[in-house]
């Protein structure tokens, strides 16, 4: 994806492809990203701290074994809310992020309001969350549930 971008003003070539590298590994050395660069290393620090301070990148993070932990079950979640307006919208924001199981809220525009990723150990347990939390949730009206049965693609792999 990161090969698709075109340079804007404030990123440029050398830029993209740090992003790239790290975007595959993150624990890649300012020497290591230097020599695939092209780059020497002090330039490519520099580079890396411009694109940490400006945004472009929001933190590093370790890829963790889901199905080691016993935490593999995925399920995404439809949820459809009664009322839309300012006030609900932050309600609910505010409380679906306190549910540790939820992984990722996403607002969608279509025929429901919400696609929540939601992780637990099984579908037992997806339905308690399911039942006691999300169904809670601030002006929830109605949510439908699908289930992965396998994960193709979960993160940026090198190409992407």
């Amino acid at each position: 994806m990161l090969d698709k971008l075109t340079e804007n003003s404030d990123i440029d070539s050398f830029d993209i492809s740090i992003l790239r590298l790290l975007s595959v590994d993150g624990r890649l050395t300012v020497a290591e990203l230097a020599r695939r660069t092209g780059l020497s290393k002090t330039p490519c620090q520099v580079r890396l701290k411009r694109l940490i301070e400006r945004g472009y990148i929001s933190g590093f993070k370790a890829m963790i074994d889901y199905q080691k932990l016993g935490i593999g079950h995925i399920a995404f979640a439809e949820v459809k809310l009664r009322d839309t307006t300012p006030p609900a919208l932050d309600a609910f924001h505010d409380a679906v992020r306190c549910i540790p199981e939820v992984e990722q809220c996403h607002m969608i525009a279509g025929p429901f309001d919400y696609l929540l990723k939601v992780r637990t150990t099984d579908i037992t347990a997806y339905r308690m969350v399911l039942g006691e939390k999300i169904s809670s949730l601030p002006h929830v009206a109605s949510s439908s549930t699908y289930v992965s049965m396998q994960t193709i693609k979960e993160r940026n792999e090198a190409g992407d």
